[in-house]
């Protein structure tokens, strides 16, 4: 049984900094795009990033581009999304997904849903 275990969230003041971690159990990312997703209250859920763990090749949300970065460690078999300069525009529950098949990022951020979903990290920026 493939599980997302998300971890890192909480509280950050504006400007501050949080990193997420992703780490998959029963699933190896080696060969898999990965991607991090986050929902607010009342708005719809969003792509902010993603890795192909074939490539390297990224993807960002314009809104965070310059300020998170996704990275992946294979050997932890996690993947992280460093977050700087928070905004009062991030605070949401930040979730990891993949799928059982390999996608391009292309691809990826295209897609209605996808395999596997994490549980959620809640991201709150405030001073």
């Amino acid at each position: 049984q493939v599980q997302l275990v998300e971890s890192g969230g909480g509280l950050a003041q504006p400007g501050g900094s949080l990193r997420l971690s992703c780490t998959p159990s029963g699933f190896t990312l080696d060969y898999y795009t990965i991607g991090w997703f986050r929902q607010a209250p009342g708005k719809e859920r969003e792509a902010v990033s993603c890795i192909s763990n074939n490539d390297g090749s990224t993807y960002y949300l314009d809104s965070v581009k310059g300020r998170f970065t996704i990275s992946r460690d294979n050997a932890k078999n996690t993947v992280y999304l460093q977050m700087n300069d928070l905004k009062p525009e991030d605070p949401a529950v930040y979730y990891c997904a993949t799928d059982s098949r390999f996608f391009t990022v292309d691809n990826f951020i295209k897609m209605r849903t996808h395999d596997y979903w994490g549980q959620g990290t809640q991201v709150t920026v405030s001073s």
